[in-house]
């Protein structure tokens, strides 16, 4: 194949309030490192808004530690949409998000101390320790550990390395997650009721849950910030389950998409049409460049076997530093090199502060 995905770049969340949101996530989890953020009218997405452009402020926000970032999204002209059902395990789209820590037991403590929405320690179906919480909106996620670093910052939080994906035909669901996008290791494939899922509603019913983990080479630009990562398929044995954006547009409160890292976008989009899975949304069908806010690039969309967006962003300039006006090319570079790590620690001059 001649493009490659790098991993997960970010997992996009809707929200009531764009900087209520970024300011919890910052205090909780670390991510204060600005990406870019753009505040105009979203052109593209209009299979998803409504067949209307649809104005709206959006950021991303890294935690330099290492995993994917927070993709922050807010109707600015139109009254978001909160779901209008108890959500449960299973239900079709992305439930819950997985986020890192370096270690479960400080990580745990440290967001108990200034949160109550959280689980007691667990065991995953490997025996390993894991917990739940619940944010200012509501959205689930789960806390696993994971020993990679990029830049130690005394914090035990990281980033983004997965979600837990409702599907309905287990089956067809691998096929794309593990056969086209790349997590092809099977972790755990298990059937049951899971005492780990006990912190979200559903928990008491049987599941089977599938756990695809990232197998191929590290490679890209981004690979030393962002893990491969791992997606969980999650399919509900005991009743119907519900769309989470049933009735709703895309950008409206919950996980609006899990979004990968690649290169060669064109090489990308045969494949997955080749594959039954042909672009629904393309921001650069021309060949021009989409720019968005300190960033350019091109972003796509395919949808899985239930509907839950998949996006693609091939990054083609990026803000090193922008205060002092250092951006980086990566189209005049080797695409398959890794960023050094000086350029990294460089991003912590885009930290963004808040007000009280």
């Amino acid at each position: 194949m001649d493009f490659f995905i790098t991993g997960i770049q970010q997992i996009g969340v809707g929200t009531t309030n764009v900087y209520k949101s970024w300011k919890w996530y910052k205090e909780m989890f670390g991510t204060d490192i600005r990406i870019l953020e753009d505040d105009t009218v979203a052109e593209r997405m209009l299979p998803y808004t409504g067949g209307q452009k649809q104005k709206r402020h959006a950021a991303i926000a890294i935690n330099l530690q290492g995993g994917g970032g927070f993709e922050i999204w807010q109707y600015s002209e139109r009254k978001p949409k909160t779901i209008e059902f108890d959500l449960q395990i299973g239900d079709l789209g992305i439930f819950a998000a997985k986020l890192k820590a370096t270690d479960i037991q400080a990580a745990h403590k440290s967001i108990s101390s200034k949160w109550d929405k959280v689980s007691p320690i667990m065991k995953d179906p490997l025996g390993n320790e894991t917990f739940y919480l619940s944010d200012i909106e509501g959205n689930y996620f789960q806390v696993v550990e994971s020993k990679h670093i990029l830049i130690d910052r005394g914090t035990p939080f990281g980033g983004m390395v997965g979600g837990m994906i409702g599907v309905t035909n287990m089956e067809e669901s691998i096929r794309l997650y593990k056969d086209i996008l790349g997590y092809g290791t099977v972790v755990y494939d298990k059937t049951g009721v899971f005492d780990d899922f006990k912190f979200m509603r559903g928990a008491e019913q049987q599941y089977r849950r599938v756990l695809l983990k990232w197998n191929q080479p590290e490679r890209g630009a981004f690979s030393p910030l962002m893990e491969g990562g791992c997606v969980e398929l999650v399919q509900a044995l005991e009743r119907t389950p519900r769309k989470l954006f049933e009735g709703r547009f895309w950008g409206d409160p919950g996980f609006i998409q899990i979004c990968f890292d690649v290169t060669n976008m064109d090489a990308l989009g045969k494949y997955c049409a080749d594959n039954g899975y042909a672009f629904t949304v393309d921001s650069c069908p021309d060949g021009k460049v989409f720019n968005m806010g300190d960033a350019s690039g091109r972003f796509t969309y395919i949808e899985d076997p239930d509907g839950t967006l998949i996006e693609f962003v091939e990054t083609y300039r990026i803000a090193v530093a922008k205060r002092f006006n250092w951006y980086i090319n990566l189209l005049k570079r080797n695409r398959q090199k890794p960023l050094p790590k000086l350029l990294f620690k460089a991003m912590k001059f885009n930290k963004v502060k808040f007000k009280d």
